[in-house]
């Protein structure tokens, strides 16, 4: 049947669909296809060490290979906890091609978050950048990891500049506190052991699991989203069907860059930095730490980008930087902004800085992520997170499941082949979250006439800072743990750099309780972007008369 965004599909040049590879096939194949047709072409640049497609084929290899000697079944978890380094690419890549899955971990988790995410997964090995391996060091023998591998930033930039980044690192910035874990294995080392050639190619399908991405709940416990080679190869697909409707079906011009500043354990940039770019043979220049903008800046001038994916936080921190306005963006192709919100001013004082449009688009950890996104063909921003992709299909849908009218508001409820196949070990939560064969977002949208979707609201709690999810039961179950707390309570509030910012409201239970106590509890507790930045005491919170804390009054009066 016709659906009504199809002619936006005609108007644009959107293929109204995309064909799947046979059964037989996963992202395997698709990595090893990008190796031999763009092998010299730089993959990935990290402080300026660039690493080719044929150098990325031999390390993933070798490290596939060091995954294959540890006898591990087919589907094993593997855990990887580091920021954007070369690294990155190298274990997420090996761990796919030995038939494993990948489980992506914030690095900035605490503790608390870490053992629960490896615990969930299950996973088995983990692999950590030393920054963070004190965090782990705490929650030893509490996991089912068995195989530790740790790596200092350096380990790829070439002997001398490794040396001295990891140097200043440790002993003039500080930043490693100390650790130890007894019988982990160092990244160096186990690369110059690892034989390439003892790298047996695995026996994989469409339907095998590829990727655990980790989501909030509703119920604040984070689940992970089981995402198969299926899921993921179709998303890629999906998104180049969309992106052909600007750039045709060639593959990426040799200078083409993507300036990566999300993180790439983060689905948003998973998909559309690292794998989209390697699918097209497009340079990826990593950036560490997005909130250092001399940093950004320095690199935006350096590599002028041609695709820059970005959330809101970041875009509007640098419009409003003088040293950004001088940049040449004359190499700048196509600017994407996902994960949150992009506000209308921010977009305008883009384009007419950069001569780019911001081409929105929505997605979820649960659909791989992309499930809709504005025709890049347009060079209006239309305030909206666009159409479906191809082979999507979009319904806005009242409480009971049934279609609303155009126009009319109802939870936005998304099906494709790039939906998850479900939330890992939890049949109850994958029931809840499906209706119909539709996904249910949790959040409330319309639908206009053509078929461009507009956020309206959250049915979920959900608090969005700078586009990652935090649940206000997470923070409540942590500071309730306070002993001088009574009552808690947490919503979003809205703040000009993160799009939202949790605010508490605290009932005492010792009279003697201060801010700068609830805030360095939480801090001890929550990884940054979950940590409140405002609290209000109250005598008593609001409640319905079955005794449920009612957010949405608290909402009406911060």
């Amino acid at each position: 049947m016709e659906k009504i965004w199809f002619a936006e599909y005609r108007k644009t040049g959107i293929p109204e669909t995309v064909t799947l590879p046979p059964e037989n096939t996963s992202l395997v194949d698709v990595f090893e296809s990008n190796f031999q047709k763009f092998g010299a072409r730089d993959a990935f640049i990290f402080m300026d060490k660039a690493m080719t497609f044929t150098e990325l084929e031999e390390a993933s290899r070798k490290f596939a290979a060091y995954l294959q000697s540890l006898n591990l079944a087919k589907g094993t978890r593997i855990a990887v906890m580091m920021p954007n380094v070369l690294q990155y690419p190298v274990v997420a890549v090996g761990v796919l091609r030995a038939g494993l899955v990948l489980v992506n971990v914030n690095p900035l988790y605490t503790a608390r978050e870490l053992e629960h995410q490896l615990n969930d997964s299950g996973a088995e090995v983990l692999v950590i950048v030393e920054n963070f391996a004190h965090v782990y060091q705490k929650i030893m023998g509490k996991t089912p990891v068995k195989h530790v591998v740790v790596a200092s930033v350096g380990d790829m930039l070439g002997v001398l500049k490794g040396t001295l980044v990891n140097f200043v690192l440790r002993s003039v910035r500080k930043q490693i506190p100390a650790w130890d874990i007894p019988h982990h294995v160092k990244f160096n080392a186990l690369m110059a052991k690892a034989q390439a050639s003892q790298y047996k190619r695995p026996s994989l399908t469409l339907s095998d699991t590829a990727v655990l991405q980790y989501t909030g709940g509703t119920t604040g416990v984070s689940k992970g989203a089981e995402l198969t080679h299926r899921n993921l190869v179709a998303n890629l697909l999906q998104c180049d069907g969309i992106f052909q409707s600007k750039f045709g079906n060639q593959d990426g011009a040799p200078d083409d860059r993507f300036l990566c500043a999300l993180p790439l354990y983060h689905i948003f940039a998973f998909m559309v930095c690292a794998l989209y770019g390697m699918y097209k043979g497009q340079a990826n220049v990593l950036i560490p730490n997005p909130r250092d903008l001399p940093a950004v800046i320095k690199e935006l001038r350096k590599y002028q980008p041609t695709f820059f994916p970005a959330v809101n936080t970041l875009f509007n921190a640098l419009v409003n930087n003088d040293e950004f306005k001088q940049l040449d963006h004359s190499r700048l192709k196509m600017t994407m902004g996902g994960g949150m919100a992009v506000l209308p001013s921010t977009a305008e004082a883009w384009k007419k800085i950069t001569g780019t449009n911001i081409t929105e688009g929505y997605g979820l950890s649960e659909t791989s992520p992309v499930a809709t996104a504005n025709p890049p063909a347009s060079n209006e921003f239309s305030g909206t997170i666009g159409i479906p992709l191809p082979l999507t299909e979009v319904a806005i849908l009242d409480d009971d499941g049934n279609e609303v009218a155009l126009g009319e508001q109802g939870e936005i409820c998304i099906r494709g082949p790039q939906v998850m196949k479900g939330y890992w070990n939890r049949p109850d939560e994958t029931e809840k979250s499906m209706v119909n064969g539709f996904f249910r977002s949790g959040d409330i949208g319309v639908m206009d006439s053509r078929g461009y979707i507009k956020i309206v609201d959250r049915k979920k709690d959900m608090i969005l800072v700078s586009g990652f999810n935090v649940y206000p039961s997470e923070i409540e179950e942590i500071i309730a743990k306070h002993p001088k707390v009574l009552e808690v309570a947490a919503i979003g509030v809205p703040d000009e750099k993160s799009g939202e910012v949790p605010k508490l409201f605290v009932v005492k239970k010792d009279p003697s309780l201060t801010t700068e106590e609830v805030l360095a509890f939480a801090k001890e507790n929550l990884t940054g972007y979950k940590r409140p930045r405002y609290v209000e005491f109250m005598d008593e919170l609001p409640k319905s008369n079955v005794g449920k804390i009612l957010r949405k009054d608290l909402r009406k009066s911060a």
